[in-house]
């Protein structure tokens, strides 16, 4: 250890003795110069005690669609209770634990209002998709050192999330993709909006969007960029979701589904640039690596790969990949997020270079990564014989 990180680590382990000190903190909390740290950090250790009953309220409000129900306007408590199918009681039980957190507010007249947070969740259905299925989560971390130490057999996003633990995941049928897909193509529009406003798509032709879902992305990638051809590729009973989307919303003649399993089947090529959005992180690092030189194999010397997700040890919030996503991914049964300097490691082991990372306006959400194709010396040059007008082409 060096003489540096030794007293580093005295000044921390002496700044935690006086926290753990009861004397010390009874002082903190009189004396003028540090008596709002001392508040703040109590409220910040209540609020970590607190946080799963928080996260009910919300959940309350959420199945209760109380925030659809205020969008209309203030009401009065009798108003709400009857709306809500509450007693008054459970009503302003509810109501006075929700505008605590911000998701309603008091108004005049005794009434109750849309809350900061309320009018956000309101106008973000994905916010509200996610809190919808969040019980399952609840469920798995109910006894969280079982879960850690690899005692609970099995785990309810393990079941809802079915690819994650089928031993043929291109054997899934529609009723076993449906959950799954139905949360991804809620939640996904946030994530399409920060990668469609970081990069553009000018300079390319064709888009590959390797996991793509129902084709949530590419719709949105279509409407932004009318001159580019488009491939999904996902699981068969998937792909088929995204076949019917494309053709509901008049794309099936610049976009096409292929369904397959991306560790068995060869990707489609001919694409110029391909997407992995929220994809890498559903998978720990060998089958990651593996997805990844697929990938690389089928992409043109001037391709990019464009690989948004939230990353770990993002700055201001490190809770969303460390915390969350830990626990989620963990509970889920594989994968994990990883910063960008673990994705850059996988990504050049893959044998793709110039490796960075493009801001979004809202880096808890995700992050992009775009990365460059390198020499392919020590790959396997072995691609799908697909022809690259095959894929691209109209159909």
């Amino acid at each position: 250890m060096t003489s540096e990180g030794s007293w580093s680590d005295r000044a921390l382990e002496l700044r935690n003795r006086l926290l753990a000190s009861p004397r010390f903190q009874r002082w903190a909390a009189r004396f003028p110069l540090t008596r709002r740290v001392a508040r703040r950090r109590a409220r910040s250790v209540f609020d970590l005690c607190a946080g799963f009953v928080y996260s009910q309220v919300l959940f309350a409000c959420v199945r209760l669609e109380l925030f659809d129900v205020l969008v209309q306007g203030p009401q009065t408590l009798p108003v709400l209770a009857s709306r809500l199918s509450l007693s008054p009681e459970a009503a302003a039980r509810l109501l006075d634990a929700a505008a605590s957190l911000d998701l309603v507010e008091r108004r005049s007249g005794g009434r109750y209002g849309l809350g900061p947070l309320g009018a956000v969740v309101r106008g973000n259905p994905a916010i509200a998709a996610m809190v919808e299925h969040h019980p399952l989560l609840y469920a798995d971390l109910a006894d969280p050192v079982s879960l850690l130490r690899g005692k609970t057999e099995h785990t309810e996003l393990a079941r809802y999330w079915s690819y994650a633990r089928a031993a043929e995941p291109g054997a899934l049928g529609a009723e076993d993709v449906a959950p799954y897909s139905t949360l991804m193509s809620a939640s996904q529009p946030l994530v399409a909006d920060l990668v469609l406003d970081a990069y553009a798509f000018d300079r390319h032709r064709c888009l590959l969007d390797v996991g793509g879902g129902d084709g949530t992305f590419l719709a949105a990638a279509a409407a932004r960029a009318p001159h580019l051809q488009m491939v999904l590729f996902d699981l068969p009973a998937v792909a088929e979701r995204a076949r019917a989307r494309f053709e509901a919303e008049g794309l099936s003649g610049r976009a096409r589904a292929v369904g397959g399993d991306f560790f068995c089947d060869a990707l489609p090529t001919g694409a110029d640039v391909v997407s992995l959005v929220r994809v890498v992180h559903d998978h720990d690092d060998e089958p990651a690596l593996a997805l990844l030189r697929a990938v690389r194999r089928i992409l043109p010397e001037d391709g990019v790969l464009l690989l948004a997700e939230p990353l770990a040890g993002t700055a201001g919030a490190e809770p969303i990949g460390d915390a969350y996503f830990g626990f989620y991914l963990w509970a889920m049964g594989a994968g994990r997020a990883r910063t960008h300097r673990e994705l850059a490691d996988l990504l050049e082991e893959a044998g793709f270079g110039d490796v960075r990372l493009v801001a979004t306006r809202m880096p808890l959400q995700a992050q992009l990564v775009v990365a460059r194709p390198a020499a392919l010396s020590g790959l396997d040059p072995a691609a799908s014989s697909m022809p690259r007008a095959a894929m691209c082409s109209s159909a």
